[in-house]
């Protein structure tokens, strides 16, 4: 019995969501493998072999995989798939683009957002915009999983020593081709990596407010920027900004909700964060009834007291 985790990265570096993805697969309590399918990615491999808990990191490298194209990685996965019981995804965008890919090559069903691996094949996950946990048993004999990475903490980068292994790369699928990736390029954390996330609401009422009364807090903070979807359909904020379930899943240590009404799909996003401040003024806003702090009072008066009583 093994697990095999399908590493995220961009042929340079490890992405974050794979070492939550391992501490997933330790829960299943057999050998953990990391498949590595890139282009000239021996350095991603290395970072994955140092990883404790993972004994073999399986390196796929072909030009076809160069892109992360969602059919090649797929057929890749499944070329290695018969070693294993169970194949774990991150529940990343890139995650759920080939995950139903290789359940459907494999005739298995595909288990959405793991957040609770109970045994083999038993698990839990959130439905109903969080407000419900589903158990789930499957029967299939490869399980195909994405996990939630906000439910597992991340594994220790350094520590490990895990064989590698040269596998033989798979064949261009050529039903798609890379063109190219217009990467933003942010100057403050990453949404998903950040330890504190300010996120602004249908309240800020403009994309100018939004900027002059949240930035200054978030910086003073050293904190990522956030959005409710609201926010973003108004054009308050970009869409990458966007924290729910149509959004970006995040846990951070601090998450600071200024007119934000709560949603349930909003709350689906963020409610797993170890503090929850809410600044709004409606007592009844749903926010309320999940933050850990909560401060009825108008945002355009209070987040700037905020924000001059940190700088000082």
């Amino acid at each position: 019995m093994a697990v095999l985790v399908i590493a995220e990265h961009d042929n340079r570096s490890l992405k974050p969501a794979t070492l939550n993805s391992i501490t997933a697969a330790a829960a299943f309590g057999v050998s953990v493998d990391v498949l590595v399918a890139g282009h000239q990615a021996a350095a991603v491999a290395q970072a994955a072999a140092a990883v404790p808990g993972v004994v073999r990191v399986l390196h796929a490298d072909a030009t076809a995989l160069a892109g992360q194209l969602a059919e090649n990685v797929a057929a890749q996965v499944v070329a290695v798939a018969g070693e294993y019981d169970t194949i774990v995804f991150p529940a990343t965008a890139h995650g759920k683009n080939v995950a139903p890919r290789v359940a459907a090559q494999l005739d298995v069903a595909q288990i959405s957002d793991v957040t609770r691996v109970v045994s083999m094949n038993t698990f839990e996950r959130p439905i109903y915009a969080g407000n419900a946990i589903a158990t789930v048993r499957s029967k299939d004999r490869i399980k195909v999983l994405t996990v939630r990475t906000t439910a597992f903490d991340a594994a220790p980068a350094s520590g490990g020593n895990a064989r590698l292994a040269l596998t033989a790369a798979v064949e261009d699928a050529g039903t798609s081709a890379f063109v190219g990736a217009e990467i933003a390029k942010l100057d403050r954390p990453e949404l998903t990596a950040a330890r504190i996330i300010v996120s602004g609401g249908r309240g800020l009422g403009s994309a100018e407010k939004f900027g002059e009364v949240l930035t200054p807090l978030a910086d003073a903070l050293g904190a990522a920027l956030g959005a409710s979807r609201a926010a973003v359909d108004a054009g308050y904020a970009p869409n990458d900004w966007q924290v729910g379930q149509t959004g970006k899943i995040v846990a951070p240590q601090m998450y600071v909700a200024c007119g934000i009404s709560g949603a349930i799909q909003h709350l689906a996003g963020m409610k797993d964060s170890k503090v929850i401040v809410a600044i709004n003024k409606d007592p009844e806003a749903p926010i309320f009834s999940v933050a850990d702090y909560g401060l009825e009072a108008d945002l355009f008066a209070a987040v700037p007291e905020l924000t001059a009583a940190l700088r000082h």
